[in-house]
């Protein structure tokens, strides 16, 4: 298992190679991409900040969750940071387990609780020039209207 943070490209192909355990017979991906609408608003591209540490340390509490849940075999979860345009891969998730059900249910608990609880802010570059930061109210800089140190 394994939940991490990078100013990367995500490879899926080379990620899926490292969840070769035979003893799944599921594996379930999600992939999160930026897309070009957000509430009725054109995007133009987004910036994703993070506290890399609290990030991946709460980002693992939430696959042993998962795990703990569900009947999986394996976890990984990549988060991509920096500016992203449209079209990238801004998050990649597997799952492994015997039995699809329980692969499908770990993949939706671990994109849900991460947009949730995972201390990563967006910030959304608009098609009309202006900016915003995205889903952080209560933790980051939209609260404050700073960006995170």
């Amino acid at each position: 298992m394994e939940f991490r943070i990078t100013d990367r490209d995500i490879d899926p192909a080379a990620l899926l190679r490292s969840l070769g355990d035979t003893r799944a017979g599921a594996c379930v991906t999600f992939e999160g991409r930026v897309r070009q609408q957000n509430d009725g608003r054109g995007v133009k591209s987004l910036d994703y900040e993070a506290f890399v540490p609290l990030a991946e340390k709460e980002g693992m509490k939430i696959l042993d969750e998962a795990r703990e849940k569900h009947a999986v075999l394996d976890i990984l979860c990549v988060h991509r940071t920096g500016s992203l345009a449209l079209g990238d891969l801004a998050v990649w998730i597997a799952v492994t387990a015997e039995h699809r059900g329980a692969a499908f249910e770990a993949c939706r608990y671990v994109i849900d609780e991460a947009k949730a609880r995972v201390p990563i802010w967006k910030k959304e570059h608009y098609a009309d020039g202006s900016t915003e930061w995205i889903n952080c109210a209560t933790r980051g800089p939209g609260a404050s209207g700073a960006a995170p140190a």
